[in-house]
Parts: structure tokens; sequence; C-alpha cells
């Protein structure tokens, strides 16, 4: 397949809509992760998608919206709870499950009654999808499995001849795919967790819930979000979580050569004489770049990566669970 590439202008933007309309697929940037889109409501459009990355029909995308006006058009109801959250956080990095009406292909929700809608928060993303002129499901824009990704390269990297245009744009700023949390329910549900931490929900509705299966133990229930079920984000190297006081014992075990330990900034001396990736100086910075860290890692050529853990608090809890659904153990 033939991919053009095209840039964020608004002639470009034009045609990258026209080629959705046509029943095509466009990669595009969103403030999380690049999308690899197509027209929601078209089943045969949205195939393209899961063959292009590669990715099991039974899970479910996320349809992206340019304005929150579109969203009653696509569901049953809006609760009480989605108002609240997408008052607080749309446009965001937050994807809202909500019971769909059949308009949304099957396709798109793995055949569940539900399906999770977001309006992104990058401009370019906004503008493009206004020129779709219908919601556009998309996954992130990566061969399944593999980590996601974050930079024009990447994508180009994974995706170029397997789609009709990729929109190359900047770097995405969060780095982590969306919160996706459950609203169906008196009580909110994160499904999958990121930059809208179950602290910032709390605020707005007063409780929350963590999904079983945040942990990466989701492989036995047809899951409502993507992220649940299958291994994800994973460089070809094994990624082996440690607590950082463990990391210099494990390295021993390994050929130093083709080992490298992804640390917290403050920590970088401490490995001093061994190869090393830093992932950041702060939680925020680590979840921006632990996807093109992983990357990294398989473009230097390491088979093993020693990772710290990181406190599972705030946006700690979204690292860790893509990074133990990445790594070997």
């Amino acid at each position: 397949m033939e991919t053009k590439i095209l840039t964020t202008s608004k002639e470009d933007l034009i045609i990258a809509g026209n080629i959705i309309k046509a029943g095509g697929t466009v990669i595009f940037p969103t403030e999380t992760v690049y999308g690899l889109g197509a027209d929601a409501l078209n089943a045969k459009a949205v195939k393209k998608i899961f063959e292009a990355k590669g990715r099991p029909s039974d899970n479910p995308l996320i349809v992206h919206i340019s304005d929150i006006s579109k969203l009653e058009g696509l569901v049953t109801k809006v609760t009480e709870n989605a108002k609240k959250l997408a008052d607080a956080y749309w446009p965001g990095p937050m994807t809202l499950i909500l019971n769909k009406k059949d308009i949304i292909s099957s396709e798109v929700s793995a055949g569940l009654d539900t399906a999770g809608i977001r309006l992104p928060k990058s401009e370019v993303a906004r503008q493009f999808l206004a020129e779709c002129g219908v919601p556009v499901a998309a996954p992130s824009a990566n061969l399944s499995g593999s980590p996601s990704p974050t930079t024009f390269k990447h994508v180009y990297d994974d995706m170029y001849g397997r789609v009709d245009a990729i929109i190359e744009g900047e770097n995405c700023e969060v780095g982590l795919e969306s919160t996706v949390i459950d609203v169906t329910g008196d009580v909110p549900v994160i499904l999958r967790p990121g930059g809208i931490t179950p602290e910032m929900i709390k605020k707005v509705c007063g409780n929350v819930k963590l999904a079983h299966g945040i942990d990466g133990v989701t492989d036995e229930i047809k899951p409502k979000s993507p992220g649940m079920k299958y291994k994800h984000y994973a460089p070809k190297c094994d990624v082996i979580l440690l607590e950082k006081e463990d990391i210099l014992s494990e390295i021993l075990k390994h050929d130093k050569e083709q080992t490298v330990i992804l640390c917290l900034g403050e920590n970088v001396e401490r490995y001093n004489g061994y190869n090393v990736i830093n992932l950041g100086n702060t939680y925020d910075e680590v979840a921006t770049n632990l996807f093109a860290s992983f990357r990294k890692c398989d473009e230097l050529g390491y088979k093993v990566a020693l990772m710290e853990k990181v406190k599972e608090e705030g946006i700690g809890i979204a690292i860790m669970n893509r990074a133990k659904r990445a790594s070997k153990k």
C-alpha cells in the first residue's frame, strides 16, 4: 500500500479527512500517543485497522470525537458521572465508557453494548477529526503488542505501507494512552489508568474504583477497554521490573554488554559503569518517555532491560500498569 505523508496544514488535514470519509485509514497525532483512525460508522473501514495492526478483533477500539456536542449522538445516555468528568477533563487524555447506540459499528466495540468515547486535547487531532465529519475509531498506531508510538518515527517504522496516510505531528506530550473510565454505573471504574489519575476522578465524582485487571490478570474476561486483555507495550528485549535496591545484584546474572538499566534521573550515578537509559526526573517525564525508551532498547540491540519500579500513586499507577504488561516478570 502507498502511504501518503501529510503535514498538519489545513490543506493536508482536509485530505486526511477525505481519506477517512472514503473508508481509508489515517494515522494522526494526539497528546497521548499516535492513533490509527478509520470511520467508526463503517464496519469495512474499521476492519482495516485490525488488519494493519495485526490486532485481535475482540480488543475494542476507542471512538474519537472533535467536539463534546457529538457525544449524545453516539451513546444511549450520558450519565451524571460522565457529565462531571467531561466538564472537568475534556478535551484531554480520558476515555469514557458508555452504553452505545447502534450507529457505532459492532467491530469497534468488539460486540459489546458499550463503547469508549474520547475528546482529545491535541488541537491537531481535533482539527483532523472535524475534517472527517464522522466519529473516528482509533487504537494506538503500532503493530499489535509492541510499544505505543509517541513520535512520527515510531509510526513510520511500524506502519508505513500498512495505512493510507500518516499525519506528521509533534512528539506526544503525555506519552501514555488515555485513562479509560467506565461510567455506566453509580461509581466510576478505571479500566485502564493514564494521565487522569484516581485522585482527579475522586475530586470530581466523590468516589472511584480500580478494575480487577489493572495488575494484568484479565485474560479470562471479555474486556470493555483496550489494554486489559493481552500482553501490550512490549519491546523485543526482555523487560524485568525490580526495586532499585535489587538491580545491581540482578545485572550480574546477565551479559553486561547486552543489558540496560532503565531508571529515574536521580539514580543514574548509582549504576555507573553499566548501560543506562534515563527515564526522566519526574513521574510525568517517565510517562512521556516510557514507550520511547522501550523502543530505544531494541534500537540499541539490548537483550535485557532492568527497569526500576516506581510508586503506584498518581500517574505512577499508569506507568506500572504499562511496565507490567510489557515485562517478563
